[in-house]
């Protein structure tokens, strides 16, 4: 038995004008809602309450440096010595459609705009939120653990890279994915279902760059599926039962299962370079198994959620066991490797090579950038070379097969480009270990540090152990492929920032955390050189926040274009408002909701509210005007099973308004549609 919390916190952030964290796509910054971004805290204690392990997963592309030690900063603060580096684990789903701009490390903060202060306060804020509702409602309750095979919602999208490895590791495997979901089970001892954490390995990419709505992607619908069922009775985002469905080694994994494809010509692009024969690489993109990316979202949520519960339901294996954690400090860019007794290599400062500039074939990247190439390309590098500064001779020699496009290791103008500081993490429940890696493992390199992990555990006297991978903790950076992978130079390998040996130092890291664990040593582990803060002015590339506009003779949140009378079930009811800038709404209000859909209830002449703006069924469009002015469409796709009645849709934002020449207030209003009917089909 343990003490077992669990906690759930929005964490959405601005919705407009941000650029999307994900795709490095200038072009692709918030214009609306899908659905909430929620963090979700899972505590375990034992019975004593001397030791405490939290885990987080959070509906963000990845957990950054900055955003993990403001975290802690704040935790210090509230709870002393109780939640600290070691036994705080936070990871991002790395969904794309989360706001970007919560990063410190100048490449980010390049893409993402800058360092946006309300977005990093409602992730830091939301991640405590959560932690501390987990805090509050500690209870006595037992831990299951289960596993199983997700079919269908999966595949490799760089397979030329994964044939790189050795013939006789691929042969133990019967996949070139791990399809093995794990699934963590809390029950209170009054058999209080508290939810789960299950780690499952897919790029949560089933919306593409072409998205502007935030939204939690197909883990995040899993989550909402799950936690519907569960709450029942409950809107979107309320409830007590936590389901969480985090990343893991995801680094070579695509949800978009029909493959690649060339958008021009319907040919398929399945090969080494991930090229068209016209338009190159921009032209191959994997699709996922729906009509559009909504459906695929639906496909894919659905089938892992399906998965889970089976897992859920069967869940029969306890988990006893102390607990533990451990964590370290590393500079990952001067690490030495002991690859045997006589051979030693080192990592590398960090690097980014040519092929990072090609994308994904879930994301393809700009200009004529293709994957694959260990060729440098004089016509870029000159342009790097005027612009940004010549990668030194030795980062050159230390990344080879890498061309080297961007030495962003010796580029710290105004800051650091890239971490040198990295942390490694292990927490033990028990008999399940969680290994939080700092980026994107290969379906390869995850399986390799696993079984380097159990061996240590093994052979140190804790035999058996459940060992998981959590990814995007703690700090991003970028991917770890194999060293086989490396030499093929496709874009995970151009990726992995510290060099070739960047798993081989990994293994070796966690093995040394894992080793003292099972010995106990915990407290003799060095720290390690702690991370920068840097000191990042209010600067960034966001339009400034001006007053709010109405058109003549219209105030905010009049109907600009009305709903129709009647729906059918399964048509979409849609109002267009006077809207204003939903950031200033973000800035002012926490727990905001957009919008909601109302049901009329004549028994007690009353609305009663059926979705809100977290609901996968309703999307909040802004469009920004000229001249302060702006609208905002509310679509409600109405489901299956929506009951017949009469319906209505109401906004709800805040415009600024200009009360002096240096003084702005913001002012609350609403808008609602007419009312409709809804019929059956």
């Amino acid at each position: 038995n343990y003490l077992l919390g669990v906690g759930r916190a929005d964490c959405t952030g601005p919705v407009a004008e941000i650029p999307l964290m994900g795709y490095a796509n200038m072009d692709q910054v918030g214009g609306g809602l899908l659905t909430r971004l929620y963090s979700r805290a899972f505590i375990v204690a034992d019975l004593e309450d001397s030791r405490r392990v939290v885990f987080v997963s959070a509906d963000i592309g990845m957990v950054s440096q900055r955003l993990r030690l403001e975290v802690l900063k704040k935790l210090k603060s509230k709870y002393g010595d109780l939640y600290r580096q070691d036994n705080v684990i936070l990871s991002g789903t790395h969904t794309h459609s989360g706001p970007g701009g919560y990063f410190q490390y100048t490449l980010f903060w390049i893409t993402s705009k800058g360092l946006i202060r309300p977005s990093l306060n409602a992730i830091v804020n939301g991640i405590v939120k959560s932690i501390d509702i987990a805090h509050q409602n500690m209870k006595k309750g037992k831990l299951f653990i289960n596993r199983g095979i997700v079919e269908n919602s999966q595949i490799n999208r760089s397979p030329f890279s994964y044939l790189e490895n050795p013939a006789s590791e691929r042969s133990r495997y019967s996949s070139n994915t791990d399809k093995e979901m794990v699934m963590l089970k809390m029950v209170g001892e009054d058999g209080q279902e508290l939810g789960f954490i299950s780690w499952f390995a897919v790029h949560p990419v089933s919306m593409n760059n072409t998205n502007h709505l935030v939204n939690s992607d197909n883990v995040g619908y899993a989550s909402y599926l799950f936690e519907r069922e569960k709450n029942k009775g409950m809107l979107p985002g309320e409830g007590s039962f936590v389901a969480a469905f985090a990343s893991s080694n995801l680094g070579d994994v695509s949800p978009n299962t029909k493959g690649p494809f060339c958008i021009n010509t319907g040919d398929s692009c399945n090969n080494p370079q991930s090229t068209c024969p016209v338009g190159g690489a921009r032209m191959c993109i994997a699709m996922g198994p729906g009509n559009d990316m909504f459906d695929s979202t639906r496909i894919i949520g659905q089938n892992i959620y399906l998965k889970a519960r089976e897992l859920y339901e069967k869940a029969s294996q306890v988990v006893t066991g102390p607990l533990s954690s451990a964590h370290q400090w590393v500079n990952m860019s001067d690490v030495l490797v002991e690859l045997n007794a006589t051979h030693t290599v080192k990592t590398c400062k960090p690097a980014l090579g040519h092929s990072f500039a090609a994308g994904t074939i879930d994301g393809a990247g700009a200009f004529n950038f293709t994957q694959g190439s260990v060729e440098e390309d004089p016509f870029w590098d000159e342009i790097r070379d005027q612009l940004l500064g010549k990668p030194s001779n030795e980062t050159k020699a230390c990344h080879k097969p890498k061309p080297i496009l961007f030495s962003t290791g010796e580029m710290t103008r105004p800051h650091p480009w890239h971490p040198d500081i990295v942390d490694v993490q292990i927490a033990a429940i028990g008999s399940l270990a969680i290994v939080a890696v700092p980026g994107e493992f290969t379906t390869m390199s995850g399986r390799r540090l696993r079984e380097a992990v159990k061996r240590e555990f093994d052979s140190h006297g804790t035999p058996g152990m459940d060992v998981v991978i959590a990814g995007l903790c703690n700090v991003y950076t970028h991917y770890i492929t194999t060293y086989e992978e490396y030499q093929a130079q496709r874009y995970e390998a151009a990726s992995t920032i510290y060099g070739p040996h960047t798993l081989s130092a990994y293994i070796q890291l966690y093995r040394g955390l894992a080793r003292a664990i099972a010995k106990n040593t915990v407290q003799d582990l060095p720290r390690g050189p702690e991370p920068p803060v840097f000191n990042i002015g209010n600067t960034t590339l966001l339009p400034p926040l001006t007053a709010d506009r109405a058109p003549v003779n219209k105030t905010f949140g009049d109907v600009l274009q009305g709903v129709r009378q009647q729906y059918r079930v399964s048509e979409v009811a849609e109002v267009t408002f006077v809207g204003a800038n939903p950031r200033t709404s973000a800035e002012n209000a926490t727990e905001h909701n957009f919008l909601t859909v109302e049901r009329y209830t004549s028994a007690s002449d009353s609305w009663h509210v059926v979705q809100n703006d977290a609901s996968w069924d309703t999307r909040f469009y802004w469009t920004k005007g000229l001249f302060g002015r702006s609208n905002v469409t509310v679509e409600w796709h109405i489901p299956r099973g929506t009951e017949p009645g009469t319906y209505r849709i109401r906004y709800f934002g805040h415009y600024k308004k200009r009360v002096s020449l240096s003084r702005t207030v913001s002012v609350p209003f609403e808008g609602t549609s007419s009312a409709f009917e809804v019929t059956a089909l």
